[in-house]
Formats: C-alpha cells, structure tokens, sequence
C-alpha cells in the first residue's frame, strides 16, 4: 500500500470486518475487539472511574467487543499484585460496573477476561505483597520454580472461585467471559508438561490428560452462566518462559486438546500469538486462529502484532513500534477464506483509542506510535 491511499481505501478494505457477529449472548456490531491487556491502575483491586473511561473511549471509536484486562476471580491468591483489578467485592464490582455500563452506552459488547496466575510473580512489581501462590506441581516454567503444589482442595476452592466470578459477571450485564488460559498462567501451567508434574487425574503423558483442570473450570463456568451465555477460552502456544514451545505439535495434538475444553463448554477460541501472519504447522499458511477454527469448529478470535511493525515482546526492552498497515489485505484475506471470526487489536488501541477510525478516514499521519509510557498516559487519561 502507498502513504496516500495503502493500496485501496482502508475503509472499504476492511468493510467485510463490520458484519455483525452472534454467538449466544455476545452480540457484537462488528468484527473489532480490543485484546485483553494489564495496566496495573486499579489500586486495592478496584478499577478506577478512569477505567472506565478507557474502555468507554475506544468502544465509541468502533470497536464492537471490549475485552477487559486480566481481572483476578474470587479467590485470595488469584494475583500477584495489588493493582491488577479483581472481579469480586462490592466495591471492585461497583467499578466494574460503571465500565459495562460506560461500554454499553456506546453500544459495545463488554466481556471480563478472568485471570488467575497460578505460580507466576509478577515481573512489572516482583515487591508487590500478595498471598502465597499456587501452581500445579510448584513450577512456574521449565525448572522454574513457582506457588505451592495445590492441593485437591485448592483445584475445587479456584474452580468456584472462577465460578462464582463468572456469575458475577452475567449477573452484571456483562456479554460474555474470556477464561485466561494463555501465556503460561495456570490453565497453561497444567497444561505444559514441564510444569504440571502431577501422576493424579490433573496430569498425565499427553496434551488431552492435561486438560483435565481447565475442563472442570470451564463446566463449573457453564453452570454458574447457564447454557446460553458466551464462554470465549484464550490459548497460546507460546508461554512466558518459552516463547518457542509448542502444546500441540502438529493438528493431531492441537484436536486433542481443544476437544475437552470443548464438551466442558467453551464456545469461543482466542488464539494467541505474537505475529498473525506467522503459520502455525509446517506445510500450511494457515495461522493459530485458522487450526483451532478448522479442528474445532468454533468461532475464532485471531490476534498477534496488527497494525504494528514489531511484535510486543521487542516493545518489552525499549524502543517505539510505529503504525504498519500494509498487512491488512492478508488480515481481511484469512477473514475471507473462513479462518477466522473476530479480530483483536492490542497495542494499537493503547496508543490511540481512534484507531479505526482514523485509518478509516485515511488520517494515517494522525496515528499515534506505541511505547510504554504512551500506554500508562492513555491509561490515566482515558
């Protein structure tokens, strides 16, 4: 695409992703969701009215579902730092309610990522004071020590937790929940065999063994939201301590996984990775998003680096990424061919709550480049 008009007009380019999506109670206007991002702005686990304005912001620019940060579920050792928002208590659902209704009035679907970190500290506030973490096995990545081996209790204590989170969530008017169960948090730290270690019915040699956890959380979900309420369940293969790792090897083992999570619930998939473009198996061009769609098929949120020029674990050390529009044929072309059904925007929507629209309107040199400090300023300001 050239500097004045990218190819074609961007607005007529990307009018496929305007079609309206359902799937039980998500609703949404168009294929646009915001990803699911930390900010670490909610003192005490509270979202601030400020919160609410950020997410506000960028549904009135367009984007059809808002994906909230990871919000911790009900349960003390859920997080690992004070400032991570919580899905639970008067006050911090008091804030998350001023965020669905500001999401609402302008006419988005709102949907609460519920997270919990298992034996993950925290990197951004390794200090920060919190309860004693749990993991499956005490690890929180290959050899990596993390939270104490939980107990069947602790299993049963953290499913009601997300439980009773969820019911939170519909009870409020929310459209959906996302499950958090990527990047090596504690969905994906029974899931990985090098960190859960477990010879009970939590572990075991394979992939499908694994999902055993997950798959008693997400039924214990679907029975707090009932049958008719959207469970969407992110997944990666990359983790934060291996970014290179693969769960699921070939299309065989990534069916083996997906199908339990599937019969226990799910009905939405947001496949995670770094880059979109990037091909999942060897021998086919298909990406994360378009595998989990044609082995499981269910609707498909793809993700990873759009609209950017360098992925975000580059934006970890230092540097700007700048706005990069000439992938946005391939991205239209994948939704094309059926292999996916929503789309979500990450660091372009911290740097700049406009972003649809301003490409849309071919205001391109308007775009605002993304750093670190752009985003807590986004934050604080709405």
């Amino acid at each position: 695409m050239s500097a004045n008009n990218h190819g074609r007009d961007l607005a007529a380019l990307l009018e496929p992703l305007h079609q309206p999506f359902a799937c039980k109670s998500l609703r949404a206007s168009n294929r646009f969701c915001m990803a699911p991002m930390s900010r670490y702005f909610a003192p005490g686990g509270v979202l601030p009215p400020e919160g609410a304005e950020y997410y506000r912001r960028r549904a009135a620019a367009g984007i059809g579902t808002i994906i909230t940060e990871g919000t911790g579920v009900a349960i003390d050792h859920t997080v690992a730092a004070t400032t991570v928002p919580i899905f639970d208590g008067e006050e911090a659902l008091a804030g998350w309610q001023r965020a669905i209704d500001a999401v609402h009035g302008e006419g988005g679907a709102f949907v609460p990522q519920l997270w919990h970190v298992g034996g993950c500290e925290d990197f951004n506030y390794p200090d920060d004071p919190h309860a004693p973490l749990v993991s499956p096995s005490g690890f929180a990545g290959p050899d990596v020590p993390g939270g104490r081996a939980m107990s069947d209790e602790d299993i049963a204590d953290t499913a009601a937790a997300f439980a009773k989170s969820a019911a939170h969530a519909k009870r409020m008017g929310c459209d959906a929940i996302e499950l958090h169960g990527a990047h090596g948090y504690i969905f994906d730290q029974f899931f990985w065999d090098a960190t859960n270690r477990r010879t009970d019915r939590y572990g075991g040699p394979d992939i499908a063994a694994r999902t055993a956890f997950a798959a008693e959380v997400i039924a214990r979900c679907r029975e707090a939201v009932g049958e008719d309420f959207a469970i969407i369940f992110r997944l990666s293969q990359w983790k934060t301590y291996d970014y290179e790792v693969k769960l699921a090897r070939d299309p065989t083992e990534l069916q083996s996984w997906l199908a339990p999570l599937i019969d226990a619930g799910v009905d939405i998939f947001h496949a995670s990775q770094r880059r979109f473009w990037e091909p999942e198996f060897e021998g086919d061009a298909r990406n994360l998003a378009g595998w989990v769609k044609a082995v499981s098929g269910k609707p498909v949120i793809t993700v990873g680096s759009i609209g950017m020029d360098r992925d975000l674990m580059e934006d970890f050390v230092e540097g700007i990424s700048s706005p990069l529009l000439n992938r946005l044929d391939e991205l239209v072309a994948m939704y094309e061919r059926g292999e996916f059904d929503l789309v979500a925007l990450g660091r372009v929507l911290l740097a700049d709550p406009d972003w649809l629209e301003k490409i849309e309107a071919g205001r391109i040199a308007d775009l605002t480049p993304y750093d670190r400090s752009t985003a807590l300023k986004q934050y604080e300001h709405g």
